[in-house]
């Protein structure tokens, strides 16, 4: 009865296998797409001219965290992280169904 359970499961393995790379492959390119768009979106570290004269407190300089460019920052480390675990995920996954 085991054997019987065994090649059971070897065959649901191997009907959905390729189903499962495609499903991850989808998910990776799309993940990839959004971070290219996201830090195409962010502005550049300097502004110019007005970078060499030093730096001065400003009001967007105190409540940096609500700035468009620092949840751009965030948006991308966020999902450079998720692209990372879905990457050793699709590798753990295809290891253990080869």
């Amino acid at each position: 009865m085991n054997l019987m359970n065994l090649l059971m499961a070897t065959t649901f393995i191997d009907m959905w296998h390729g189903w499962i790379k495609i499903v991850f492959a989808i998910i990776l390119a799309i993940c990839g797409l959004f971070i290219i768009l996201v830090v195409l979106l962010q502005p550049g570290n300097s502004s110019g001219v007005s970078a060499l004269g030093g730096t001065t407190e400003t009001f967007l300089g105190k409540n940096k965290s609500k700035t468009f460019e620092h949840k751009m920052k965030k948006l991308t480390v966020i999902s450079a992280i998720v692209m990372a675990v879905l990457c050793l995920t699709f590798a753990i996954v295809c290891a253990i169904i080869l």
